[in-house]
């Protein structure tokens, strides 16, 4: 799931500001959701594991078991 969880609170945070006559507040909340949105797309490529859930990725993170390198 990632950082998307976020995504998903915004928009139940933006449904009950439209459901409770907060038009001003719904209209924030879209607001950061987009920011939301933009930003966590643009560091799924620099992000930890546990965020971008890419394998073959994962695996240029870490060197083979007793590998060595080279000062």
């Amino acid at each position: 799931m990632g950082n998307d969880w976020i995504i998903h609170v915004l928009t139940d945070l933006r449904t009950f500001a439209q459901d409770n006559d907060l038009p001003l507040l719904a209209e924030n909340l879209e607001a950061s959701t987009r920011v939301a949105t933009s930003e966590i797309g643009s560091n799924k490529k620099d992000a930890p594991l546990a965020v971008c859930e890419d394998v073959a990725e994962a695996r240029q993170l870490f060197a083979p078991t007793g590998a060595r390198r080279s000062a």
